[in-house]
């Protein structure tokens, strides 16, 4: 399914199971519990939000000054954002998905799910391109990929002649 799609379902389907979900807990626990319940899990959100984004932040600049690529912590920021985006909406379902991309413990879980998410879309985008003469072809698809032909396609724009010099070295 496409992303629009995929998006326009869940705009769609999401406040009606939101709504529904009120109502139901409504009926059990009472409206202002309900509401109570509500205000409670935005309190915790905020706080959680707050401190894990603050660990995130602490994280990426201790792999950058590492020297390392900060993929994870990266991930786990853009997690932290989604979840406080999810947890701003209100409701119980997007309060559980918002908690499941905060909290630390369920995070690699949904850091999995995310990679695998994004690794096939990476996937299917460079198969379009090598399809439609992209300068990337792909071998052995899901089982140790390998992409060749990266600056390695005739060049047939101007050519400047110079030299690269590294300032660090100076």
């Amino acid at each position: 399914m496409r992303l629009r799609t995929l998006l326009l379902i869940a705009l769609l389907v999401v406040p009606l199971a939101e709504i529904y979900v009120l109502i139901q807990v409504g009926q059990v626990i009472g409206p202002w519990w309900t509401i109570a319940l509500l205000i409670a899990a935005s309190i915790l959100g905020s706080w959680l939000i707050r401190r894990e984004g603050r660990l995130a932040w602490q994280a990426l600049n201790m792999s950058l000054a590492a020297g390392r690529l900060p993929d994870r912590e990266v991930l786990d920021a853009g997690l932290i954002l989604v979840g406080g985006a999810l947890m701003l909406a209100p409701g119980f379902l997007t309060d559980v998905a918002g908690f499941a991309c905060v909290l630390p413990f369920t995070r690699p879980f949904v850091r999995r799910g995310a990679r695998w998410m994004l690794g096939r879309h990476v996937v299917r985008a460079v198969q379009r391109g090598a399809g439609r003469g992209g300068p990337f072809r792909m071998h052995a698809p899901m089982s140790g990929m390998r992409w060749e032909g990266a600056g390695q396609q005739p060049h047939t724009g101007p050519v400047i002649p110079g030299e690269v010099v590294d300032r660090r070295d100076s």
